[in-house]
């Protein structure tokens, strides 16, 4: 029996496109003071690939976002035949929790968020009597990660008050 695989590699919209696994982002990287915004157009590239492909785009899970000094409302905001993209401040790519100003706040307050939960259940554990050892594999295996996530990526970035908040959570 012979199968049918659709592959992506051919996948091209006119712009820049990262590809990782199952999620596609489109990015128009500059836009200049005054140009127009080609997001329409490389999305319609995206949507004639799709429907060549016999795929389809999952609107629901398909978000804009704008980065940069450029004012939202002066451009045009991004539909489908199936319906309107939802413009958003924040999103997650990857792991990390990006917003319009990339300023890792977002992503500090949600790993800072995730982490303390773990450390709430870190304690149950230890009020169970779990051993130090183990606790201690708890931590580096569950809690620190979600800490060190991309860290090379925001180290240089974030505020000394970012950095402290991660630094409290450690300790």
């Amino acid at each position: 029996m012979q199968h049918t695989h659709t592959h992506i590699d051919d996948l091209r919209a006119n712009c820049e496109v990262h590809k990782f696994v199952d999620d596609t982002t489109l990015s128009e990287l500059i836009i200049p003071s005054g140009s127009p915004c080609n997001m329409t157009d490389y999305l319609s590239s995206l949507l004639i690939w799709t429907a060549d492909n016999d795929m389809q785009l999952n609107t629901s899970k398909t978000e804009e976002m704008i980065l940069g000094r450029i004012d939202p409302m002066s451009i045009t905001s991004v539909s489908t035949p199936t319906g309107p993209i939802q413009r958003v401040t924040t999103f997650k790519l990857l792991g990390l929790h990006l917003d319009a100003s990339l300023s890792w706040v977002t992503h500090i307050n949600t790993i800072v968020s995730k982490a303390s939960k773990q450390l709430y259940f870190l304690k149950q554990l230890r009020r169970a009597g779990i051993p130090p050892q183990q606790l201690l594999h708890f931590y580096t295996t569950v809690i620190f990660p979600v800490l060190e996530y991309a860290s090379p990526v925001r180290h240089y970035s974030i505020t000394r008050a970012q950095s402290q908040h991660l630094e409290s959570i450690q300790k």
